[in-house]
């Protein structure tokens, strides 16, 4: 109970500063506190103050994204090959949990030193492993300097900063292409990075104790479907009330970025959880959502102290 509550907390921090957007540092305890639906006294409970909070949503990002991307990444022998992998990887992090990666790409830079300094550590292991492209170089070419790779690191995650602040953007998994080219220019050429400019991500998958699988059809049941709190709350909205709008399961979960809510429902579609229904209805008419089957079925293993009630 105590760490579901925990957690709690930690998605309410990641979710306000998100919503905020640029004024994600003005995100106060208060927020924090309404959005998790706790109390005062069961948040300091937990967090010494703000900035605890907030450090410990941040490791909780880097935990979740690390379980992803380290799996991906270490199961493909060839640098280029375990790079593609765990590029994609994060990137269907970043799509699966936008409030979360968000805080981990861009809000963590207006966190207390103890956040820049965890998010230090955490660039430099990246472009550790970046930096192990230098022995892809043709014997007797010249190798890039190892600063490079801290480079490569800061253009990408410029380049990611940007499309996640964007009012109207599409989705992530659409920069991999450009991305991968960035990452191997300095080492494997200027044809290779053409030609990854037009390849497909790699089809993802995580094994028994990981997240999600990726494999193009639903996730299986028994372990590989870890549902965040946000996720819980859309999946009771609907389950208490079928048939309801975007809007409607955006009011009664607590959403308030439009844009946010349609995402989350499509990929919840995606993995085969919910489904519209009332086909042949107008077109331009609203969505109206159920759960499917596989749906019920996930959300009556969730612990009922982590989905309130959305009613």
């Amino acid at each position: 109970m105590e760490e579901v509550q925990r957690t709690r907390i930690l998605e309410a921090m990641a979710e306000a500063m998100a919503e905020r957007g640029a004024a994600g540092s003005a995100v106060t305890m208060a927020d924090v506190i309404a959005r998790a639906g706790v109390s005062s006294t069961a948040f300091h409970e937990a967090f010494a103050d703000r900035d605890a909070c907030l450090l410990a949503a941040f490791d909780l990002g880097v935990r979740r994204a690390r379980k992803l991307v380290v799996a991906a990444y270490d199961g493909e022998p060839r640098w280029l090959d375990a790079i593609k992998a765990g590029l994609a990887a994060f990137l269907y992090f970043l799509e699966d949990e936008p409030a979360m990666g968000r805080l981990l790409v861009v809000y963590a830079t207006s966190g207390g030193e103890q956040v820049l300094l965890r998010r230090a550590k955490i660039l430099g292991a990246l472009a550790a492993a970046i930096d192990r492209g230098r022995l892809e170089r043709a014997a007797g070419k010249r190798q890039p300097p190892a600063v490079i790779a801290e480079g490569v690191v800061g253009a990408v995650l410029a380049v990611l900063q940007n499309r996640l602040l964007a009012q109207e953007s599409g989705p992530v998994m659409e920069l991999f292409g450009s991305l991968v080219s960035i990452i191997v220019l300095p080492y494997l050429g200027s044809g290779v990075a053409r030609r990854e400019l037009t390849r497909p991500a790699p089809r993802i998958r995580v094994g028994p104790g990981g997240a999600a699988e990726r494999a193009g059809g639903p996730i299986e049941h028994g372990g590989h479907v870890r549902l965040t709190y946000r996720t819980a709350r859309v999946l009771r909205a609907i389950a208490d009330y079928p048939g309801a709008s975007n809007r409607e399961v955006a009011d009664r979960a607590g959403i308030v970025d439009q844009g946010q809510i349609s995402k989350l429902l499509n990929r919840l579609e995606g993995r085969g959880l919910i489904v519209k229904t009332g086909e042949g209805r107008t077109r331009g008419a609203p969505n109206s959502w159920c759960l499917t089957e596989f749906g019920e079925q996930v959300l009556t293993d969730v612990p009922d102290s982590y989905v309130p009630d959305s009613r």
